[in-house]
């Protein structure tokens, strides 16, 4: 049977998962009487709450066009540059990718990052301009930027000759000229099947079998589950074979005890073996993890892994030592956390965990806050209790001069024409770098800076304030540069906590004109919890607790009842942003509270002192 492995590749939101959806429904992988799920791929809850995919994964269809039966295995990936190893890794196992650019957006920064890992790995991609039916859609002016991408990043001529298609994932047609309409998607899995090419291990069949490990996942029933796409032989249930990593040493022996192959979105045992080509997971190892290569055992060498991008940022992950520790959660014990960042760094190469010189804190860096936000999302779910410091950039160090590095990105901004000034603004006074401007339509313009990462830590939510919510920020790792010197961020103040106890309503009515409130009447505090942001620079001890004091003169007027203006709650990703380098989020499954590292406040006074 003909067989091809494609990956779809975009940036956040151009539409991949729907467009997955759609293929997976015209191949007729669902039944007539199945229902089906929107946004079939994302599967754990964390994607369909925020709509954005955060693991890669494989379906498989089955295509009946012009070559007759053909096997296709598609790989669904994240669009977040934060998630970008997942990509890197999962381009190893396709022959091809489809490129889908938003037909209104165009090319946006992680459009260049996924296809200049594409172009890199040798891979044709099909551009694909998704999205045609949007009201201020211009596909002819993608496609030229599409072009000029391609040319800038360094394709060859082979790669240069692209074919493109435009399509609606979500009204599920694809079509290769716009004069002519059609109503599936059948075009677009016709020229995969021409333009691809068949897996070229598929003459290896009769060599050993060997397999370059791309994914970890555990199941419940099977154990750990390795997922990669066959390089030789074949894979058949009860063989003997052993785990090599990158230099060929051996990791451990094993025997395969399940082949799991992809058939639509199950996943199907088969026991007469997959061959070289097929993209298939197998159980049966402990110890192998990511780019180890799975062999029979007469083979020694090991297959050649992709490097991944080094991390970015990180931020200390400590075990939870505040006044209501142990109260909502049940795994707060520093052995259980580092067992669980152990694992997770196991199965994501993105993330690096390292034990720091504190007891019960361990570092871990990523590639920007919302993975690291989305890690410490799963571990609250988990039951999980931790406090979380500020995210810091990686330094690296210039080898020959000795100089330090920072990690710079390219930033680019969609914003309404009349907050353009204000953003420049900000930024320039974060060091960024302005390199081009210009109208995208709609009464907005376009802004592409170069900014050190360090500076874009905690701005998100100052942009949205600034652009009333309507601008769009992008951001991708660009490289490492010299250090740009100090960064004036000037955060507010803060106000503390100085007791212990509940909230009282008359107490927070009184401090509303100090600043805004975190918390409500009737929550539990903390002495050194932060409650609220101060008007002013400075921080401020404040007593939230304090009732009214109650005599037996009746009061001429009647006493009002208090109302208090609704506290500002923040999400994980904007609690970790906006605290500083002396503060701390404590996270537990049922709360997200901000406090300071240091709780007892004659501490606090005299470390300023001192600093």
């Amino acid at each position: 049977m003909n067989m091809r492995n494609i990956a779809i590749i975009a940036h956040v939101d151009h539409g991949k998962t729907t467009l997955v959806d759609q293929l997976l429904a015209q191949s007729g992988v669902f039944r007539a009487n199945e229902a089906t799920t929107e946004r079939a791929m994302d599967s754990n809850d964390q994607e369909r709450e925020r709509g954005i995919t955060i693991l890669a994964k494989c379906t498989s269809v089955l295509w009946n066009g012009e070559a007759g039966e053909t096997r296709i295995n598609i790989i669904d990936t994240p669009g977040h540059a934060d998630f970008g190893g997942e990509v890197e890794r999962i381009l190893g196992m396709v022959d091809g990718c489809v490129l889908l650019v938003d037909a209104e957006e165009g090319v946006m920064p992680q459009t260049k990052f996924v296809l200049t890992k594409a172009l890199k790995m040798g891979l044709r991609p099909i551009l694909c301009i998704n999205k045609v039916d949007r009201a201020h859609a211009d596909p002819d002016r993608v496609h030229n930027e599409a072009f000029d991408l391609f040319a800038a990043i360094g394709a060859t001529d082979e790669q240069l000759d692209f074919p493109h298609i435009y399509a609606s994932g979500r009204a599920g047609w694809a079509t290769l000229d716009l004069n002519q309409p059609s109503d599936t998607l059948a075009p677009l899995f016709d020229l995969i099947v021409r333009h691809v090419p068949p897996p070229k291990v598929a003459e290896n069949k009769d060599k050993p079998f060997q397999m370059l490990n791309v994914l970890i996942e555990s199941d419940p029933f099977l154990g750990r589950l390795l997922t990669g796409r066959i390089a030789s032989g074949k894979a058949v249930p009860g063989m003997a074979i052993h785990a090599l990593d990158r230099n060929g040493n051996e990791i451990e022996r094993g025997r395969i005890t399940k082949v799991l192959a992809f058939r639509g979105l199950k996943r199907q045992p088969v026991d007469e073996g997959a061959e070289a080509g097929d993209i298939v997971a197998i159980a049966g190892m402990s110890k192998a993890t990511v780019a180890d290569t799975l062999c029979a055992m007469e083979v020694t060498e090991a297959l050649p892994a992709q490097p991944i991008d080094p991390p970015t940022i990180s931020m200390t992950v400590s075990v939870n030592d505040s006044p209501l520790a142990g109260r909502e959660g049940d795994k707060v014990q520093s052995r259980v956390i580092r067992d669980r960042l152990l694992k997770e760094a196991e199965s994501n190469v993105a993330i690096r965990v390292t034990e720091t010189s504190e007891k019960d804190a361990y570092e871990v860096a990523g590639r920007g806050e919302l993975q690291l936000g989305v890690l410490i999302e799963n571990m609250r779910r988990e039951g999980f209790e931790v406090s979380i410091s500020r995210p810091r950039v990686v330094f690296q160090q210039d080898p020959e001069t000795g100089q330090r590095l920072e990690p710079m990105e390219d930033v680019m901004i969609d914003v309404d024409d009349e907050f353009t000034g204000i953003v420049i603004e900000k930024l320039s006074a974060r060091k960024a770098e302005l390199k081009d401007m210009g109208p995208s339509g709609a009464g907005k313009t376009r802004i592409t800076l170069l900014s050190p990462s360090r500076s874009l830590i905690g701005y998100q939510g100052e942009f949205l304030t600034d652009t009333r919510g309507s601008g769009v920020l992008n951001r991708v790792f660009s490289h490492y540069e010299p250090h740009k010197g100090p960064i004036d961020q000037q955060r507010k103040g803060v106000l503390v906590s100085n007791s212990d106890g509940e909230t009282a309503a008359y107490a927070l009515w009184n401090l509303e004109e100090r600043g805004v409130m975190f918390v409500g009447a009737g929550e539990k505090t903390y002495q050194g919890m932060i409650i609220g942001e101060n008007s002013r620079s400075d921080d401020l001890d404040v007593n939230p607790m304090k009732a009214k004091q109650l005599t037996n003169v009746r009061a001429s007027g009647k006493d009002e009842s208090i109302r208090l203006t609704p506290p500002r709650r923040m999400t994980l990703e904007q609690a970790i942003a906006y605290i500083e380098d002396d503060e701390l989020v404590e996270v537990t499954p049922k709360n997200i509270r901000l406090r300071k590292q240091q709780l007892n406040p004659s501490f606090r006074k005299k470390r300023t002192k001192e600093d």
